[in-house]
């Protein structure tokens, strides 16, 4: 009797024993479960960022910058041209441009500005009321070796007061990659830029 009693006993604490050896198991993995979670919840929450626009806020997705190397780099080239090649007849708007553009290219820009203004291109083009726009037809972009080689194409138009000349631009540079900063928010610098061709395309009379 007594030592059915014991055996009994024995059992008991044997099943406990597992009982409470499952429950801890189940605890930790629990546990596990609940930490690894949250660290994917916290990675989600900090690949979510906010943009606010006309007083609402959108969300939208950060990403690798690799990801975004050739779309960042072709919007870097196109808002240089842009700015470079955008004139209009008031000598301070020249300038904002300019400044702007310089911010984005090397002295290579620079010295082209200056064999413009040493010509008196920017005079010319505030005496005679001339308005000048670019439009970029394409942007070459070789980003396997770097700095990255880039070839961009566009078209120059020319307002007269009399005409509008269309001329054909090519340009080629290297980019590398520099601090991102408020003037250079791509955080990229064109280097030994230079113009290709820029010949007449066509006249047309206004």
């Amino acid at each position: 009797m007594i030592f059915r009693q014991m055996k009994n006993i024995d059992s008991a604490f044997k099943y406990v024993r597992t009982f409470t050896l499952i429950l801890i198991i189940g605890c930790i993995s629990l546990s596990m479960f609940t930490l690894g979670k949250s660290f994917t919840m916290i990675a989600e929450a900090r690949s979510k960022i906010y943009i606010l626009a006309n007083g609402k806020a959108l969300e939208a997705f950060a990403s690798e910058r690799k990801d975004n190397i050739p779309v960042e780099a072709r919007d870097h080239i196109k808002s240089f041209h842009e700015y470079f090649f955008t004139l209009d007849p008031d000598e301070k708007v020249i300038q904002a441009n300019i400044t702007k553009a310089l911010y984005l290219a090397d002295a290579s820009a620079k010295r082209q500005y200056d064999n413009l203004k040493e010509s008196g291109y920017y005079t010319n083009i505030i005496a005679g009321n001339i308005s000048q726009h670019i439009s970029i037809d394409s942007i070459a972009l070789n980003i396997a070796q770097s700095p990255w080689y880039f070839r961009c194409y566009a078209v120059e138009k020319i307002i007269r007061a009399t005409s509008i000349v269309s001329r054909s631009l090519i340009t080629e540079g290297y980019l590398r990659n520099v601090s991102r900063s408020d003037n250079n928010s791509h955080g990229f610098l064109i280097e030994r830029w230079a113009i290709l061709e820029n010949k007449d395309l066509k006249i047309e009379k206004r």
